[in-house]
């Protein structure tokens, strides 16, 4: 039997359902209505009672809006977790799946190969959290998905170029300013002309706000991936952007 079509659905933030050649992962999983200070917007988008059981759970660093250990808790004895070098431990004695990778390092998950890539950001879980690097992740299968994680531009990102079908890419954060280690839309515009993926989607923009931020500004995080979709068709024209909304589903044939 051929492969079914790969479905990607974005529920905000970094957090990615990818359902592939019979096999679901799912990335970076923020499913609650709060993190700290910060809030979901639109409310309800994506929580915890939505129907996930992925094969396996992708984690790209331990910052607290990546690595959440309540939007994990519900996979407890479920699904596997895929995490950076360092985090095993913090997870296996909650009773967690875990498999450590470091880059380059491959793992065999269902029908796919899931793979280990660098990425560049602070990794580590603050204040007193175990350190670890961050990563991206590629996804190989009859479609191949790149999922990055947190990062800034690198020149490694080249040795992706034209092996891409879906880019998974940051192009902003929570709040009006960016700090060092992330991707602005410019920048991850940068990263779509050095990866030369077929299909372009950004993520991490405009899910969470600081506690009063969308009362004053009610709009402020919607320009990231458009101003991302204007810079992409300027730099890499051949590349298609889908700018999803939280909950929406695309997929490729």
């Amino acid at each position: 039997m051929p492969p079914g079509p790969c479905r990607i659905r974005f529920l905000g933030h970094s957090t990615v359902v990818i359902e592939v050649d019979g096999t679901t992962l799912l990335t970076d999983p923020l499913l609650g209505e709060r993190l700290g200070p910060l809030r979901r917007r639109p409310s309800g988008a994506a929580g915890p009672s939505d129907p996930i059981t992925p094969n396996a759970i992708l984690i790209s660093h331990a910052h607290h809006d990546h690595l959440h250990l309540p939007s994990l808790r519900p996979h407890l004895g479920r699904s596997r977790l895929i995490v950076p070098k360092g985090l095993g431990p913090l997870l296996a004695r909650r009773g967690h799946d875990v498999t450590e990778v470091g880059p380059g390092d491959r793992v065999s998950v269902g029908t796919v190969t899931v793979e280990a890539t660098i990425a560049r950001h602070h990794g580590g879980r603050r204040p007193f959290g175990p350190s670890s690097a961050a990563l991206g992740y590629r996804v190989v299968a009859t479609s191949q998905i790149y999922f990055a994680g947190d990062t800034d531009l690198f020149p490694e990102m080249r040795d992706l170029a034209g092996a891409i079908d879906v880019a998974l890419l940051p192009v902003w954060g929570w709040g009006p300013r960016l700090g060092p280690g992330h991707l602005d839309p410019g920048r991850a515009a940068e990263a779509v002309a050095l990866i030369r993926p077929r299909i372009a989607i950004p993520i991490h923009w405009g899910t969470f706000y600081p506690v009063g931020f969308a009362r004053f500004w009610p709009h402020p995080l919607e320009r990231p991936p458009l101003d991302f979709a204007a810079e992409v068709a300027r730099l890499a024209p051949e590349t298609e952007v889908r700018v999803l909304a939280p909950g929406e589903v695309t997929q490729l044939p």
